[in-house]
Protein backbone atom coordinates (compact mmCIF):
# COMPACT_ATOMS: atom_id res chain seq x y z
CA UNK A 1 0.00 0.00 0.00
CA UNK A 2 1.68 3.34 -1.37
CA UNK A 3 2.18 5.58 1.75
CA UNK A 4 1.55 9.99 0.51
CA UNK A 5 3.62 12.51 2.88
CA UNK A 6 1.81 15.81 2.83
CA UNK A 7 4.33 17.92 2.01
CA UNK A 8 4.27 21.33 4.38
CA UNK A 9 4.25 24.60 2.27
CA UNK A 10 5.62 27.49 4.30
CA UNK A 11 4.29 30.53 2.61
CA UNK A 12 6.93 32.99 2.91
CA UNK A 13 6.02 36.81 3.29
CA UNK A 14 7.83 40.01 4.44
CA UNK A 15 7.91 40.52 8.21
CA UNK A 16 6.56 43.52 9.54
CA UNK A 17 8.17 47.11 9.70
CA UNK A 18 10.63 47.88 12.17
CA UNK A 19 7.86 50.07 14.21
CA UNK A 20 5.15 47.68 13.52
CA UNK A 21 7.21 44.48 15.68
CA UNK A 22 4.79 45.49 18.35
CA UNK A 23 1.76 46.70 16.14
CA UNK A 24 -0.89 44.19 17.03
CA UNK A 25 -0.29 45.07 20.97
CA UNK A 26 0.04 48.96 20.52
CA UNK A 27 -3.27 49.12 17.96
CA UNK A 28 -5.12 47.29 20.41
CA UNK A 29 -4.12 49.81 23.16
CA UNK A 30 -4.00 53.40 21.35
CA UNK A 31 -6.40 52.91 18.41
CA UNK A 32 -9.95 53.32 18.19
CA UNK A 33 -10.42 55.32 21.58
CA UNK A 34 -12.21 58.26 20.65
CA UNK A 35 -11.19 60.94 23.98
CA UNK A 36 -8.27 62.56 22.64
CA UNK A 37 -10.52 64.70 20.37
CA UNK A 38 -13.69 66.69 21.56
CA UNK A 39 -14.85 65.30 18.06
CA UNK A 40 -13.34 63.93 14.84
CA UNK A 41 -14.94 64.00 11.28
CA UNK A 42 -13.26 62.19 8.23
CA UNK A 43 -15.07 62.01 4.81
CA UNK A 44 -13.89 59.59 2.35
CA UNK A 45 -14.99 59.77 -1.53
CA UNK A 46 -14.34 58.96 -4.78
CA UNK A 47 -14.89 60.37 -8.12
CA UNK A 48 -15.95 58.91 -11.58
CA UNK A 49 -11.93 59.07 -12.46
CA UNK A 50 -10.47 57.66 -9.72
CA UNK A 51 -9.49 60.49 -7.72
CA UNK A 52 -9.94 59.31 -3.85
CA UNK A 53 -10.88 62.44 -1.44
CA UNK A 54 -10.16 62.53 2.03
CA UNK A 55 -11.11 65.50 4.11
CA UNK A 56 -10.37 65.30 7.81
CA UNK A 57 -11.13 67.72 10.66
CA UNK A 58 -10.47 67.14 14.45
CA UNK A 59 -12.06 69.54 17.08
CA UNK A 60 -9.91 69.36 20.50
CA UNK A 61 -10.73 69.23 23.72
CA UNK A 62 -8.70 72.84 23.70
CA UNK A 63 -7.44 74.39 21.28
CA UNK A 64 -8.41 75.48 17.07
CA UNK A 65 -10.57 73.12 14.84
CA UNK A 66 -7.73 71.59 13.01
CA UNK A 67 -8.72 69.82 9.13
CA UNK A 68 -7.02 68.71 6.09
CA UNK A 69 -8.14 68.05 2.68
CA UNK A 70 -6.52 64.96 0.60
CA UNK A 71 -6.66 63.68 -3.02
CA UNK A 72 -4.97 60.48 -4.41
CA UNK A 73 -5.05 59.33 -8.15
CA UNK A 74 -3.37 56.07 -8.95
CA UNK A 75 -2.10 55.99 -12.40
CA UNK A 76 -0.32 53.12 -14.57
CA UNK A 77 2.61 51.00 -13.40
CA UNK A 78 2.14 51.42 -9.39
CA UNK A 79 2.74 55.12 -9.79
CA UNK A 80 -0.13 57.02 -7.64
CA UNK A 81 0.61 60.58 -6.59
CA UNK A 82 -1.20 62.98 -3.50
CA UNK A 83 -2.11 66.41 -3.16
CA UNK A 84 -3.34 68.01 0.53
CA UNK A 85 -3.63 71.09 2.32
CA UNK A 86 -4.10 71.52 5.95
CA UNK A 87 -5.31 74.30 8.32
CA UNK A 88 -1.29 75.46 9.04
CA UNK A 89 -1.79 76.38 5.36
CA UNK A 90 0.87 73.42 4.56
CA UNK A 91 0.96 72.24 0.51
CA UNK A 92 2.22 68.82 0.33
CA UNK A 93 3.14 66.83 -2.63
CA UNK A 94 3.54 63.01 -3.07
CA UNK A 95 4.54 61.02 -5.21
CA UNK A 96 4.83 56.84 -5.07
CA UNK A 97 6.07 54.61 -6.96
CA UNK A 98 5.48 50.94 -5.78
CA UNK A 99 7.17 47.97 -8.10
CA UNK A 100 8.27 50.12 -10.59
CA UNK A 101 12.09 50.56 -10.06
CA UNK A 102 12.10 46.91 -8.57
CA UNK A 103 10.32 43.93 -7.68
CA UNK A 104 9.11 44.92 -3.95
CA UNK A 105 10.54 48.29 -3.52
CA UNK A 106 8.58 51.13 -3.13
CA UNK A 107 9.61 55.02 -3.41
CA UNK A 108 8.15 57.97 -1.94
CA UNK A 109 9.38 61.54 -2.95
CA UNK A 110 7.30 64.73 -0.71
CA UNK A 111 7.27 67.89 -0.91
CA UNK A 112 6.03 70.63 1.53
CA UNK A 113 5.41 74.41 0.39
CA UNK A 114 3.86 77.22 2.86
CA UNK A 115 2.37 80.04 0.79
CA UNK A 116 3.89 82.24 3.41
CA UNK A 117 6.89 81.11 4.30
CA UNK A 118 7.84 79.14 1.27
CA UNK A 119 9.68 75.87 0.77
CA UNK A 120 9.61 73.25 3.82
CA UNK A 121 11.45 70.78 2.52
CA UNK A 122 11.70 67.65 0.92
CA UNK A 123 11.45 64.03 1.68
CA UNK A 124 12.48 60.69 -0.27
CA UNK A 125 11.75 57.75 1.62
CA UNK A 126 12.43 54.10 0.35
CA UNK A 127 10.76 50.82 1.42
CA UNK A 128 12.02 47.06 0.44
CA UNK A 129 10.45 43.99 0.95
CA UNK A 130 11.19 40.73 0.50
CA UNK A 131 10.57 36.79 2.43
CA UNK A 132 11.55 37.14 5.60
CA UNK A 133 12.85 40.16 5.18
CA UNK A 134 11.81 43.89 4.83
CA UNK A 135 14.18 47.73 5.47
CA UNK A 136 13.10 51.33 5.28
CA UNK A 137 15.31 54.48 4.74
CA UNK A 138 13.69 57.77 5.23
CA UNK A 139 15.49 60.69 3.90
CA UNK A 140 14.95 64.83 4.54
CA UNK A 141 16.05 67.71 3.58
CA UNK A 142 15.21 70.33 5.90
CA UNK A 143 14.26 73.49 4.87
CA UNK A 144 17.48 75.05 6.56
CA UNK A 145 19.52 72.60 4.37
CA UNK A 146 20.36 69.94 7.26
CA UNK A 147 19.92 66.55 6.00
CA UNK A 148 19.21 63.15 7.72
CA UNK A 149 18.36 59.87 7.72
CA UNK A 150 16.66 57.68 9.67
CA UNK A 151 16.46 53.67 8.75
CA UNK A 152 15.50 50.41 9.60
CA UNK A 153 15.50 46.61 9.06
CA UNK A 154 13.68 43.77 10.15
CA UNK A 155 14.31 40.08 10.11
CA UNK A 156 11.72 37.11 10.33
CA UNK A 157 12.77 33.22 10.64
CA UNK A 158 9.81 30.74 11.97
CA UNK A 159 7.96 33.13 14.23
CA UNK A 160 10.63 35.02 15.28
CA UNK A 161 11.42 38.70 14.50
CA UNK A 162 14.55 40.84 15.01
CA UNK A 163 14.74 44.48 14.02
CA UNK A 164 17.15 47.69 14.49
CA UNK A 165 16.58 51.56 13.83
CA UNK A 166 19.33 54.07 13.61
CA UNK A 167 19.19 57.96 13.01
CA UNK A 168 22.48 59.61 11.11
CA UNK A 169 22.70 63.55 10.91
CA UNK A 170 24.81 63.98 7.56
CA UNK A 171 26.31 67.66 8.66
CA UNK A 172 27.02 66.22 11.80
CA UNK A 173 28.39 62.89 10.57
CA UNK A 174 26.72 61.66 13.57
CA UNK A 175 24.25 59.04 15.27
CA UNK A 176 21.41 60.71 16.45
CA UNK A 177 19.07 57.40 17.75
CA UNK A 178 19.34 54.01 17.98
CA UNK A 179 17.11 51.32 18.26
CA UNK A 180 16.36 47.59 18.48
CA UNK A 181 13.47 44.98 19.24
CA UNK A 182 12.93 41.38 19.04
CA UNK A 183 9.59 39.36 19.17
CA UNK A 184 7.30 36.36 18.45
CA UNK A 185 4.17 36.18 16.54
CA UNK A 186 1.51 33.26 15.48
CA UNK A 187 -1.82 34.30 14.02
CA UNK A 188 -3.34 33.67 17.70
CA UNK A 189 -0.87 35.77 20.12
CA UNK A 190 2.27 37.54 19.38
CA UNK A 191 4.88 39.46 22.06
CA UNK A 192 7.66 41.83 21.68
CA UNK A 193 10.82 43.59 23.30
CA UNK A 194 11.46 46.93 22.27
CA UNK A 195 14.50 48.84 23.16
CA UNK A 196 13.90 52.56 21.72
CA UNK A 197 15.40 56.27 22.18
CA UNK A 198 19.09 55.34 21.86
CA UNK A 199 17.94 52.13 24.43
CA UNK A 200 16.57 54.37 27.25
CA UNK A 201 12.84 53.43 27.09
CA UNK A 202 11.90 49.85 27.26
CA UNK A 203 8.85 47.89 26.53
CA UNK A 204 7.70 44.79 26.74
CA UNK A 205 4.19 43.81 24.93
CA UNK A 206 1.63 41.29 24.24
CA UNK A 207 -1.63 40.16 22.44
CA UNK A 208 -3.48 37.72 21.97
CA UNK A 209 -6.72 36.83 20.15
CA UNK A 210 -8.43 34.99 22.72
CA UNK A 211 -11.63 33.73 20.53
CA UNK A 212 -13.51 35.19 17.11
CA UNK A 213 -14.52 37.54 19.20
CA UNK A 214 -11.98 38.83 22.51
CA UNK A 215 -8.84 40.23 21.79
CA UNK A 216 -6.43 40.73 24.85
CA UNK A 217 -3.33 43.10 25.21
CA UNK A 218 -0.90 44.25 27.78
CA UNK A 219 1.98 46.75 27.23
CA UNK A 220 4.60 47.63 30.13
CA UNK A 221 6.99 50.75 29.68
CA UNK A 222 10.35 51.82 31.64
CA UNK A 223 12.52 54.98 31.18
CA UNK A 224 15.52 54.10 31.95
CA UNK A 225 16.82 58.20 31.77
CA UNK A 226 14.35 59.06 33.56
CA UNK A 227 14.21 56.49 36.23
CA UNK A 228 10.70 56.37 36.47
CA UNK A 229 8.13 53.89 37.53
CA UNK A 230 7.09 50.93 35.34
CA UNK A 231 4.10 51.96 33.46
CA UNK A 232 1.49 49.05 32.32
CA UNK A 233 -1.43 49.20 30.38
CA UNK A 234 -4.24 46.61 29.97
CA UNK A 235 -6.72 46.16 27.07
CA UNK A 236 -9.20 44.35 25.69
CA UNK A 237 -11.37 44.37 22.76
CA UNK A 238 -15.06 42.68 22.47
CA UNK A 239 -16.64 42.64 18.69
CA UNK A 240 -20.59 42.71 19.54
CA UNK A 241 -21.49 41.75 15.76
CA UNK A 242 -19.73 41.89 12.70
CA UNK A 243 -20.62 45.89 12.40
CA UNK A 244 -19.61 46.81 16.19
CA UNK A 245 -17.08 46.35 18.88
CA UNK A 246 -16.37 48.02 22.25
CA UNK A 247 -12.38 48.76 23.56
CA UNK A 248 -11.41 49.01 27.08
CA UNK A 249 -8.05 49.74 29.13
CA UNK A 250 -6.34 51.18 32.14
CA UNK A 251 -3.32 51.94 33.32
CA UNK A 252 -1.56 52.04 36.23
CA UNK A 253 -2.47 55.67 36.99
CA UNK A 254 -6.23 54.37 37.20
CA UNK A 255 -6.89 56.10 34.03
CA UNK A 256 -9.52 54.12 32.16
CA UNK A 257 -10.90 54.60 28.91
CA UNK A 258 -14.00 53.26 27.16
CA UNK A 259 -14.92 53.21 23.35
CA UNK A 260 -17.97 51.70 21.32
CA UNK A 261 -17.53 51.60 17.31
CA UNK A 262 -20.42 50.42 14.70
CA UNK A 263 -20.70 50.70 11.30
CA UNK A 264 -24.22 51.73 11.21
CA UNK A 265 -24.54 51.77 7.08
CA UNK A 266 -22.28 51.17 4.10
CA UNK A 267 -21.68 54.80 4.24
CA UNK A 268 -21.42 55.78 7.97
CA UNK A 269 -19.05 54.80 10.91
CA UNK A 270 -19.62 56.08 14.23
CA UNK A 271 -17.63 55.72 17.26
CA UNK A 272 -17.69 57.36 20.91
CA UNK A 273 -15.23 57.06 23.63
CA UNK A 274 -14.43 58.68 27.25
CA UNK A 275 -11.49 59.02 29.51
CA UNK A 276 -11.70 58.69 33.33
CA UNK A 277 -9.82 59.14 36.24
CA UNK A 278 -11.24 56.05 38.87
CA UNK A 279 -9.41 58.01 41.48
CA UNK A 280 -11.13 61.18 40.76
CA UNK A 281 -14.29 60.30 39.68
CA UNK A 282 -16.17 62.93 41.50
CA UNK A 283 -14.32 65.75 40.30
CA UNK A 284 -14.08 67.52 37.02
CA UNK A 285 -11.13 66.45 33.83
CA UNK A 286 -12.76 63.27 32.30
CA UNK A 287 -12.59 63.15 28.28
CA UNK A 288 -15.45 62.29 26.23
CA UNK A 289 -14.98 62.42 22.38
CA UNK A 290 -16.87 61.30 19.00
CA UNK A 291 -16.37 60.35 15.76
CA UNK A 292 -17.79 60.12 12.52
CA UNK A 293 -16.57 58.37 9.11
CA UNK A 294 -17.96 58.75 5.86
CA UNK A 295 -17.43 56.64 2.52
CA UNK A 296 -18.98 57.10 -0.38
Amino acid sequence: MAEYVKEKIVLKVPPPAFSDIAKASNDLINKDFYHNAAAALEVKLKAPNGVGFTAKGTSQHDGPVTSSLEGKKALDNGIATTLSWNTANLITAKAELNDTLASGLKVEILGGFNPDSGNKGQKVNFFFKQPNFQTRVFADYSKAGAVSALADITLSHEGFLVGGEVGYDVQKAAITRYSAAVGYTTPAYNAALTATNSLNVFAASYYQKVNSAVEAGAKATWDAKQQSAVGLELAAKYKLDTASFAKAKINNLGIASLAYNTKVNSGLTFGIGGSFDTQKLNEAGHKIGTSFTFEG
